[in-house]
């Protein structure tokens, strides 16, 4: 009888991402959704509604150091819009499975992003899932992104149940419910932009079987569905499901710092 554990404790992390990986940049998100509200693909214009207000309300609970604005989609001002491209913040319609599974009804209607002042913690409102909850920063300190989401996840369910008392839908067996069951378990996905020119020049495909054995999964830096740029690669947590936070963020650390040691073989047998 298979059961679904959630661990956001930071403090058991083992080591981090060594200092000499060239690591750009590290993001780690999760998908949350609200009792009582119906998931993207059938979630009506009034719950849809009623999520955004919850949220509305909910930020302005947040600690001093996760403070900030929420910036509906709907009669957004140009200049504001064109920040958050900047940041690589925004999410945009169009995208064809939202849009073939009806996740873009009502668009903008009811969406909108919320970010800190330091631009390192951010949630998506009615996206692909009611919540997307999203910690980031440059550089390598996955440990320090982690333990920023954990607090951050804890603000939202807190702030939450103090607006609605409703918590997040959580399956005793699943884990936390999300809009596509890709994400059951943990709905977790930790990810560095790290430069591998070494595994490059040795070959993609030869990447992508290692990644396999080690349980991560490599994509481009243009996200899910877009392309490969020179030897900058996103390297996350394959699983989802029948993990821990924990666990799943310390098989990405682990997994990035042999990924590193690998490459300088590449590198040395390359000649680059």
């Amino acid at each position: 009888n298979s059961k679904h554990t959630s661990d956001m404790d930071s403090s058991k992390i083992q080591g981090n991402i060594k200092a000499e990986v060239p690591v750009h940049s590290c993001r780690i998100r999760v998908g949350r959704s609200i009792d009582g509200f119906g998931l993207s693909p059938g979630i009506t214009k009034e719950q849809r509604l009623g999520v955004e207000k919850l949220m509305k309300n909910a930020v302005k609970n947040f600690p001093a150091d996760l403070a900030g604005q929420y910036y509906p989609l709907t009669g957004m001002k140009e200049n504001v819009r064109q920040q958050l491209v900047d940041d690589h913040f925004l999410f945009v319609s169009g995208d064809r499975n939202l849009t073939v599974a009806g996740m873009e009804r009502d668009w903008p209607e009811g969406r909108g992003i919320f970010h800190n002042a330091e631009k390192t913690f951010l949630i998506w409102v009615n996206e692909e899932d009611q919540l997307r909850i999203i910690s980031m920063q440059k550089g390598g300190d996955v440990r320090g992104v982690f333990a920023r989401l954990a607090k951050g996840i804890k603000a939202v369910g807190d702030s939450v149940y103090k607006e609605s008392s409703k918590d997040f839908c959580l399956d005793p067996k699943y884990g936390y419910i999300h809009s596509c069951p890709t994400n059951l378990g943990t709905g977790m996905r930790a990810s560095v932009h790290v430069d591998l020119p070494g595994w490059t020049a040795y070959g993609v495909d030869k990447l992508q079987a290692r990644c396999e054995e080690l349980h991560l999964q490599p994509r481009g830096t243009r996200g899910e569905s877009g392309g490969q740029t020179g030897h900058t690669y996103d390297i996350s947590n394959k699983h989802r499901l029948g993990y821990s936070e924990v666990q799943l963020v310390q098989k990405m650390i682990d997994g990035v710092n042999t990924l590193w040691e690998e490459d300088k073989k590449h590198q040395q047998a390359k000649q680059i």
